[in-house]
């Protein structure tokens, strides 16, 4: 299967390897992936505070990019989210747009709903000898309801210990801007992720959003607890060669 890679601007910025592990893994299982180049943001920043005019250039772009392509995947739940349930909405004034919008989105997938749900594989040959923990990150959770399949794949990873996480479905604090407007709140909420965190034993925190695990592990590093975070596709695309 031919796979377009939306990098998401974290991924591109700040944790290149989580993208190159995305690649990689559905490499390793025989498919070819590749990057439009003309890709930018996907505007998931400029809606989630307000900006729906300023995101409606992005919209359009990500929709020219993108539908070429039979099947695009990040990895990261909330752009994907961002895509899917924002994308057509941003667009609505533009009854083409929107309609090309939906289109992509369908078509748009987060790393574990592509594995599972499209590509039908829940053992991809990883090894990652480990205790790991998995928190459900706000967007994968509630807004893509991925439930169990993030968790199916790495139950199938060798030499991995998977400890449940208590209270996992609590959010972290981050929430984009709302850690910045609302610190407070959202250092209370890192808090008491970061302690349930540390009742696991787990050597290492994985999470399908890299936002999530920056502010986890920033957090961990802060306490210099030595609890790493790891995205799920860095474990998944990990093996023992």
């Amino acid at each position: 299967m031919r796979i377009a890679l939306f990098v998401t601007c974290l991924a591109d910025t700040m944790f290149p390897a989580a993208a190159k592990a995305t690649v990689l893994l559905l490499e390793r299982l025989g498919h070819e992936v590749v990057f439009p180049q003309e890709q930018t943001c996907c505007g998931q920043m400029h809606i989630n505070t307000g900006y729906q005019k300023d995101a409606l250039p992005l919209v359009r772009r990500h929709v020219r990019t993108f539908e070429p392509y039979d099947v695009v995947v990040a990895p990261s739940g909330s752009c994907v989210g961002a895509v899917r349930h924002q994308h057509a909405m941003v667009a609505a004034g533009d009854p083409g747009l929107a309609a090309r919008a939906t289109e992509v989105a369908a078509r748009t997938y987060e790393l574990s709903e592509l594995l599972v749900d499209v590509l039908g594989v829940e053992d991809v040959g990883a090894y990652y000898p480990h205790r790991v923990t998995y928190h459900p990150t706000c967007h994968s959770l509630r807004v893509l309801r991925v439930g169990d399949k993030p968790l199916r794949l790495l139950q199938h990873v060798r030499g991995l210990d998977l400890v449940e996480l208590p209270a996992a479905e609590q959010c972290c604090g981050f929430g984009g801007t709302f850690s910045v407007k609302n610190a407070d709140t959202s250092t209370a909420m890192l808090a008491d992720k970061m302690r349930h965190v540390l009742d696991t034993g787990a050597d290492v925190c994985t999470a399908g959003d890299a936002s999530c695990l920056m502010h986890i592990g920033g957090g961990l590093s802060r306490l210099r607890t030595g609890v790493r975070t790891v995205h799920l596709a860095e474990i998944l695309a990990s093996t023992e060669a």
